[in-house]
């Protein structure tokens, strides 16, 4: 239990601001500062925090409270543990008498899922450091890569020992219970209910959420057989505490920077992150080779409206370019694209360059996304019907904006790179925005027709 002059103490060095901060981008307005809702899907700042009354109030959904009410609502965590939270944040102790057995029992299975990660981040680095092996492959590759040790520690990077049962033994040991080991998808059991490490072998990357709770795991494979060329990842399963469609990769590292620059540089992988962390550009997350989803978005979404696609300029590049766009803009982000020369992935140009001579080439280079996906969908094509698949295309991905000015902006652009008629292509679009209306009204009929009445 928690004393009442701790909790008073916890309180009086809150600042309300600066912990909202740490989720959502604010800017000031007058007394108080706004943002976009973290609550509820926000598209012009609705949420208010004053540090006068040390209070948020969302204008629009209605969600309001204290600090403390912040916490527990946006980490999903109960009173004490969001007490506990802001204690660490503001470096306060606390002193809490030993919890009974059944008290134990009963703490929050999520809890005890973060103090297993959060263990084992811990356990990866110490054998990455100070162990043999971990030092022989692990370091070994990590050194390969250039990346320093500063940056090593930034984003808290580990090895897991090729043995088997190397991890799990040492997490029994310590006293964490199987069962957790499993839900959090460190390991897996055999038949015969035998523990195996999921990453045994591999470098680890740790996925930090954006509160910097460990969230869950990738791990790097390094093939001795093929010296290194063969790389294979392996992530954390999805699990109460990690579904891979709501993470970014490195977002606990990057928000600060997101927020300072309005910017985000959008990345493939682990590699891209770091390199460019170290690169000295830090706002830059990866979506770890998957297609954008809305929450990843909205997560976005709170930083900065500004996204910057950085891919390499193959044909997987191009192609990663084009997944999610049409989410992006319909959630209201400005988007940019950027294919870096043939041969190049973020991970090794961030390498040959510094920070000033990269960012130059970003500005120098980047593509409005429109733009890049007239020139990408209609370079060399002559043949009419795929031609007219490929400004249909272009069309639909205009309609989802909901920026009118912006969307006729696009469509004159449009008409002049293709040479259709403007008002062929605003006849068009409208075509798509309502189907998309008429869509999204038979979705609610069938949600509403699936409904229970009470």
């Amino acid at each position: 239990m928690i004393d009442r002059a701790t909790v008073d103490k916890i309180l009086s060095a809150a600042n309300i601001v600066e912990v909202v901060s740490d989720f959502v981008s604010l800017r000031k307005a007058g007394t108080s500062y706004r943002g976009l809702c973290p609550f509820h899907d926000d598209h012009t700042p609705s949420f208010s925090v004053s540090p006068v009354k040390g209070i948020y109030k969302c204008f629009s959904c209605g969600e309001s409270g204290n600090v403390v009410n912040f916490v527990m609502k946006h980490e999903q965590m109960t009173y004490p543990e969001a007490l506990r939270w802001l204690a660490n944040r503001y470096h306060i102790e606390i002193e809490e008498r030993e919890m009974s057995e059944e008290e134990k029992r009963q703490e929050s299975e999520r809890e005890s899922m973060f103090i297993v990660n959060e263990w084992a981040m811990k356990y990866f680095c110490d054998i990455l450091h100070n162990d043999s092996d971990g030092r022989a492959i692990g370091m070994q590759y990590f050194r390969s890569r250039g990346f320093r040790d500063d940056i090593i520690e930034k984003f808290q990077l580990g090895f897991c020992l090729s043995q088997r049962d190397a991890f799990s033994s040492a997490a029994l040991k310590a006293g964490f219970k199987p069962e957790y080991l499993k839900k959090t998808g460190l390991c897996y059991a055999r038949d015969n209910g035998y523990l195996i490490d999921r990453f045994a072998g591999r470098v680890i990357f740790p996925w930090l959420g954006v509160s910097g709770k460990v969230t869950a795991f990738g791990g790097r494979l390094l093939d001795s057989r093929t010296k290194g060329v063969q790389q294979k990842y392996v992530n954390s399963p999805d699990s109460d505490i990690y579904h891979k469609e709501r993470e970014l990769y490195g977002i606990y590292q990057a928000k600060k920077a997101i927020a300072k620059f309005d910017l985000v540089y959008m990345v493939e992988g682990y590699t891209d992150v770091v390199s460019m962390h170290q690169c000295g550009i830090e706002n830059v997350v990866a979506n770890s080779g998957t297609a954008l989803s809305v929450y990843q978005i909205r997560l976005l979404h709170r930083f900065t409206n500004n996204i910057v696609l950085l891919y390499d300029g193959d044909e997987a590049g191009i192609h990663a370019a084009m997944r999610g766009t049409d989410m992006l803009l319909s959630e209201g982000m400005s988007v940019k694209v950027l294919l870096l020369p043939d041969g190049d992935d973020p991970d090794s140009f961030a390498r040959k360059h510094e920070a000033a001579d990269f960012r130059k080439y970003i500005e120098d280079h980047q593509t409005d996304f429109i733009v890049f996906k007239i020139n990408q969908t209609l370079n060399g094509v002559t043949d009419p019907i795929k031609r007219s698949e490929a400004i249909s295309g272009i069309v639909r991905s205009i309609s989802v904006i909901h920026d009118q000015i912006l969307r006729a902006t696009y469509l004159r652009e449009c008409s002049a790179r293709t040479g259709i008629a403007e008002p062929t292509l605003i006849e068009t679009m409208n075509r798509f925005i309502y189907q998309d209306k008429e869509q999204q009204a038979k979705e609610r009929e069938r949600v509403q027709a699936q409904t229970p009445v009470a």
